[in-house]
């Protein structure tokens, strides 16, 4: 990004506003190639990146409730009803009752919701591969902390 000193001006002293510079746009353009990246991947899988990140967090968790899972994959419930539904449709989850809060369902993954996790998973390290290819390692550690500290 050029310094604000060489980006056009309105009235020749004060920069002016350039979309390709703003972060808003480079996220959105990032994410879009992210997810471009993801779904050219992970479409043998039929696994969306909502719906692998909570298979991967239910692996982390072993049991996790839809409330717990939408706050470890920063999900609002809507969506993450949605996921938890196509996911049981599939029959990659099961649910229990919880023993301790007879309110609450807990969410684990069954043998094909394993088996499933376990052949994407590749498809996500090579999917973080080719998403940060344009950086060598340092720039690599470096945006992935920077970017961390953003959220």
């Amino acid at each position: 990004m050029p310094p604000a000193s060489k980006q056009s001006t309105i009235d020749g002293d004060a920069p002016t506003y350039r979309l390709e510079h703003q972060i808003g746009h480079l996220l959105r353009r990032s994410h879009q190639r992210a997810s471009a990246i993801f779904m050219a991947r992970f479409a043998v899988h039929g696994l969306t990146p909502t719906q692998f990140a909570a298979l991967a967090k239910i692996s982390d968790e072993n049991e996790v409730s839809q409330n717990q899972l939408g706050r470890l994959t920063a999900m609002d419930p809507a969506t993450m009803k949605g996921v938890i539904d196509r996911l049981r449709g599939r029959s990659l989850i099961v649910s229990k009752p919880d023993l301790t809060d007879r309110r609450r369902t807990l969410w684990r993954l069954t043998d094909s919701g394993k088996q499933t996790l376990t052949q994407a998973l590749p498809a996500g390290l090579e999917t973080t591969e080719a998403t940060l290819a344009p950086l060598d390692a340092k720039e690599r550690r470096v945006f992935l902390e920077l970017l961390s500290r953003l959220i």
